[in-house]
């Protein structure tokens, strides 16, 4: 069996400290990767500490891997030794349900297997992710990557692109559409990059106006101060859609004055509370609320593919595993632009 290791919380108040572990080997359509770079996401740091109540310990987190095949199972296909691949957020799903075969595994109707903290579907173990040295997966849910891309800026596409980008597509977001992005940070940013790249007029809502150079450079036509009423009266009923990315608490309310007849404002973060909304402005605009998160394994590829024939990555800040107590510090204050990504050679 592979010997593995990587930084693991083993409770929910104890800092990532360094864990050895082992995985077993490639089956038939398995491959095995070195892992290279992975990404710091908000929920990373959500399930360490078990604020959403479903923590597994040890726990070894990381969902947005890129890496180098280095071990092919027998009858893989997609994959051979020296590849790069990339692994998201889910590593498995029953396969046969309706979402399933359709290319929508994160919808599996059985549930979706997780890339850490989560039992395994092919032997029972819990899934240990990617702040590790390797990882194995099923050819199905690993991902070819655009030659030409930075690598360190590809992994935080596998959670913060796609989910991103799953929306904005769902909804037809595109030329002649005007739409809001909330937040700027790491899944921020990057609806912010898709919504202008697709051909949208694109603005960033943000709380703090120190964010307006930024948004512009990332391709922002405007930025409305959320805070400023005024402001906010000035763009009243004019969105089609709204891509909300705030994983802090906040109210809704003042983002669904945005929004035109028929307009949605879709949710994509994740607060610790339930917002609460007054039904009058939704039947008053037959406006909607919805949610979304990732995308299933054919349109996380398309994800790819459109970055890379658009150039298009993550703004990034790479760290050694051995600050990634620190990072989760200064993932709380936003201190970061946009997005931690371990460089996983820093293990040796």
């Amino acid at each position: 069996m592979p010997a593995s290791k990587g930084y693991a919380a083993s409770d929910n108040k104890s800092p990532l400290a360094p864990f050895a572990f082992s995985r077993r080997e490639p089956g038939a359509t398995e491959i095995t990767v070195e892992v290279l770079y992975c990404g710091v996401c908000h929920s990373d740091l959500h399930m360490a500490r078990n604020e959403w109540g479903n923590a597994i310990y040890p726990m070894v987190p990381g969902h947005e891997i890129v890496g180098r095949v280095t071990a092919v199972g027998k009858s893989a296909k997609k994959f051979k030794t020296g590849d790069i691949a990339a692994i998201g957020v889910i590593v498995d799903s029953c396969r046969h349900c309706p979402p399933c075969k359709k290319g929508e595994e994160h919808f599996c109707q059985e549930g979706s297997t997780l890339t850490y903290a989560a039992k395994d579907r092919v032997d029972g173990s819990i899934t240990m992710g990617g702040y590790s040295n390797n990882y194995v997966v099923d050819e199905r849910f690993a991902h070819t990557v655009p030659a030409h891309l930075d690598l360190a800026a590809v992994a935080p596409l596998l959670c913060a692109g796609i989910t991103t980008y799953s929306p904005l597509r769902h909804w037809k977001v595109g030329p002649g559409k005007k739409v809001g992005i909330v937040g700027l940070g790491g899944l921020g940013h990057m609806g912010l990059k898709f919504a202008h790249s697709f051909g949208a007029h694109t603005v960033q809502l943000t709380t703090s106006l120190k964010k307006k150079e930024d948004a512009l450079k990332l391709g922002a036509n405007e930025v409305v101060v959320s805070t400023d009423a005024n402001a906010m009266k000035a763009h009243a009923s004019t969105f089609d859609f709204i891509l909300d990315t705030a994983s802090a608490p906040h109210d809704l309310e003042p983002y669904l004055g945005l929004l035109k007849q028929d307009g949605t404002l879709t949710l994509v973060g994740l607060p610790e509370k339930p917002p609460t909304v007054s039904v009058f402005s939704l039947i008053t605009k037959r406006a909607s609320i919805a949610g979304s998160m990732i995308g299933g394994m054919p349109e996380t590829q398309e994800m790819l593919d459109y970055c890379g024939q658009h150039k298009i990555t993550a703004d990034v800040e790479v760290i050694p595993i051995q600050r990634i107590n620190e990072a989760f510090e200064r993932m709380l204050k936003q201190d970061v632009k946009y997005r931690f990504v371990i460089d996983m050679s820093s293990l040796k």
